[in-house]
């Protein structure tokens, strides 16, 4: 068979960049070589541990608020098998979604292995052995990422688990130590934390979610301290000894001194993520890669070697799903001959926790290292009357607008539904917004939204509330 467009790999920037390219009138194929679409993110990432955030989330709430509201259900009681499979259904329904919507753009999809064989030629290498030879005028590289592992630490995923592990424990852990304080383990961390473990999470730099703002990380900490996370920041694991009944895990502090041990029920591994690039012939036909193992690519999409593209968390820039989507539609657009773009000043990041933590643009330190001047406008949500009255009044929203121009640079929320809220933000900034175009638009009332408003009136120093 032939083809206008093969994309290898079918996570949210695969299947993206596939219905796409196949709308704008492409015959398109794709490769995926596990035995559903969608990815990471749809089998074990986004898609099952938002399920389960939300999951433990009534259930935290079941036994702390509703008490408070006056609604009298009694001590909640956990069904553990019964969460696993609200997860699981919610996943198969995500999964099957992608199938469809391949079907109703008429793309074929190949399961097995892709290798590029050669500019134009993707070998499909399937479950039986059997390969065929795909050929096609381009070729989209989506494959993704993988866990980064952490040397001299070997993940079983029983006792010793990455994030893939942590969304399928058959019992909540005693104990539970967090390998990394990013965004997959402090989640992670939160769901099983709601479910009854005692969190404690090691991180190797002297703070929380590094890349996020600084006092927003620094505030985010408390708040889960509050919740009962311990944290063990500046330190670094240098071993699990398994042969106990508990684990057994060495702690130094990352600068070096004496160190600690530490029992743990159950260690997650969650580091980071590396780019996926594994069978796929890369080097063989000479596609080249930085330093970190990311594809090289031009701001096209294009690799070195004519007629190979590559988008998502195989070439440069942030590893999130939404970022592949937008490449996704970009990459395809530009082979169809039209002008796609991805504006990576504009793309916002969300931490799924209680509350939730999102941002989008600059942070106070990289306009300072910078030398950007300018105005901070922050609202805090004890001054929301809608969170007041209902009680989830932690966090606050700041917007950071340039000092000449008033243009939002950056914005940044933590808070209830703070990942809903961020997006009013991002569509200020990609229509280069002043922070007194958000503070002049009406905002409903009693909305917890009103707080950016508020925000947004003070980076000129007048907030109504506060």
């Amino acid at each position: 068979m032939s083809y206008d467009l093969v994309v290898i790999g079918t996570g949210p920037g695969g299947y993206v960049c596939a219905i796409r390219a196949a709308q704008l009138g492409m015959k398109v194929a794709v490769v995926e070589k596990e035995p559903t679409f969608g990815g990471t993110c749809l089998n074990i990432g986004c898609i099952p541990s938002k399920a389960l955030l939300q999951a433990s989330e009534r259930f935290e709430e079941a036994s702390h608020m509703l008490p408070k509201m006056g609604v009298g259900v009694g001590a909640p009681k956990l069904d553990l098998p019964t969460m696993m499979k609200f997860k699981s259904d919610g996943v198969d329904g995500n999964v099957k979604g992608v199938g469809f919507l391949f079907k109703k753009n008429k793309i074929e999809a190949y399961q097995g292995s892709g290798r590029i064989a050669a500019p134009g030629k993707v070998e499909v290498k399937g479950a039986d052995g059997k390969t065929q030879t795909v050929e096609t005028k381009n070729i989209v590289i989506a494959t993704g990422s993988d866990v980064a592992k952490l040397k001299g630490v070997e993940i079983d995923e029983k006792r010793i688990i990455s994030s893939t592990g942590a969304l399928s424990l058959d019992k909540v852990p005693g104990k539970l130590l967090v390998i990394g304080a990013g965004v997959i383990g402090l989640e992670l961390g939160s769901v099983w934390r709601r479910l009854g473990s005692e969190v404690t999470v090691v991180e190797f730099l002297d703070r929380i979610i590094p890349g996020m703002d600084l006092e927003v990380a620094k505030s985010f900490q408390r708040i889960l301290e509050k919740q009962g996370f311990t944290f063990k920041l500046g330190s670094k694991v240098t071993g699990v000894d398994t042969s106990g009944k508990t684990l057994k895990v060495q702690v130094e502090p990352a600068a070096g001194g004496k160190g600690e041990t530490l029992e743990a029920d159950v260690v997650l591994v969650s580091i980071g993520r590396v780019p996926y690039t594994d069978g796929l012939g890369l080097k063989e036909i000479g596609v080249a890669l930085d330093q970190r193992g990311r594809i090289k690519t031009d701001p096209h999409f294009a690799t070195n070697v004519k007629g190979i593209y590559a988008i998502g968390d195989v070439i440069a820039g942030p590893m999130l799903a939404h970022k592949a989507e937008d490449e996704g539609v970009a990459a395809a657009e530009i082979l169809a001959g039209q002008a796609g773009h991805t504006n990576y000043d504009v793309i916002p990041s969300v931490i799924y926790t209680f509350p939730e933590v999102a941002s989008v643009g600059k942070t106070e330190e990289e306009l300072k290292q910078a030398g950007i001047a300018y105005n901070v406008g922050k609202f805090p949500f004890t001054a929301n009357g809608r969170t007041k009255v209902n009680q989830t009044t932690d966090g606050f929203v700041k917007i950071l607008a340039d000092a000449k121009t008033d243009r939002i640079l950056g914005g940044h929320i933590i808070g209830a539904e703070a990942g809903e809220m961020i997006h009013e933000l991002a569509v200020a900034m990609e229509f280069g917004g002043a922070a007194e175009d958000v503070a002049r638009t009406c905002h409903a009332h009693p909305t917890r939204s009103e707080a950016v408003k508020e925000a947004a009136m003070a980076v000129a120093k007048r907030a109504i509330h506060m």
